[in-house]
């Protein structure tokens, strides 16, 4: 049969046909790509990234670092909507750790720069994983890694790109020479199958292979609550009652 006539014959079929023939294409896909058949999802809930506060809020509001200043409350806003928390769906990353080595992505994972900061603030990947910095700002950027020799200080231009490879394990911290506000973390760590950040709300998920896996929270470089051990077959798996607590709620006086 030529390739005019089976097209010929698949429009001639009922359209009921031709959606059972599109699911049966569709699924003979996944098939086709390793691992992604047998992958399920693990559904999660975070509690209490409200009350996270990135350090470089805390480092820009000292009076000797000139950064900026603080404009005096308004007596019309209540003091829990004044309060600064950082944004989960940047800055929390959810990772599923596996026993052994994992192979790092083929392809660079890409962070972004903008609005003097990055996406995402924190990041954790295997050792070998290629990160793509890319400049989304109208201004340049000058991208370093603290005490890090293998990402040194480099002029990077409107919309223009910098590949650096994540070397051994360990937590490496991004500034910029030309936005004080810039301050993120890169984590290297073994067995880093996924990773995901949770959206406004807390709630977020990972896609994992059948096995064995840790989930832990990290936030400004630093592991935060307590680790989750989690078992994966094929099927989804849903944590979100039993919240992932990454910091606990702060009293009344404490939010003043």
């Amino acid at each position: 049969m030529t390739e005019h006539n089976a097209v010929r014959v698949y429009h001639s079929r009922s359209p009921r046909l031709r959606r059972t023939l599109r699911m049966v294409g569709a699924w003979l896909a996944v098939l086709l790509v390793p691992g992604l058949a047998f992958a399920a999802v693990v559904k999660g809930q975070v509690k209490g990234h409200n009350q996270l506060v990135n350090p470089v809020w805390e480092e820009a509001a000292r009076p000797e670092s000139n950064h900026y200043t603080w404009r005096e409350p308004s007596p019309t806003v209540r003091a829990e909507f004044r309060t600064l928390f950082g944004l989960a769906p940047k800055e929390l990353c959810i990772v599923g750790i596996k026993k052994g080595d994992v192979a790092p992505p083929s392809v660079p994972t890409l962070i972004t720069i903008g609005g003097g900061r990055t996406t995402p603030v924190t990041i954790v990947v295997a050792p070998g994983t290629r990160l793509r910095f890319r400049n989304s700002d109208p201004f340049k950027h000058k991208l370093y890694a603290v005490n890090e020799p293998s990402l040194m200080p480099s002029e990077m231009g409107i919309a223009a790109e910098r590949d650096w490879t994540a070397p051994k394990p360990g937590t490496y911290e991004l500034r910029d020479e030309l936005a004080p506000s810039l301050r993120s973390w890169v984590v290297v760590k073994p067995g880093v199958a996924s990773i995901g950040y949770p959206d406004r709300s807390g709630a977020f998920f990972l896609t994992l292979e059948p096995g064995d896996y840790t989930l832990e929270a990290y936030f400004a470089g630093k592991p935060i609550g307590k680790p989750r051990e989690v078992s994966v077959s094929t099927r989804d798996v849903d944590l979100t009652k039993d919240p992932i607590v990454v910091a606990e709620d702060k009293k009344p006086e404490e939010k003043k």
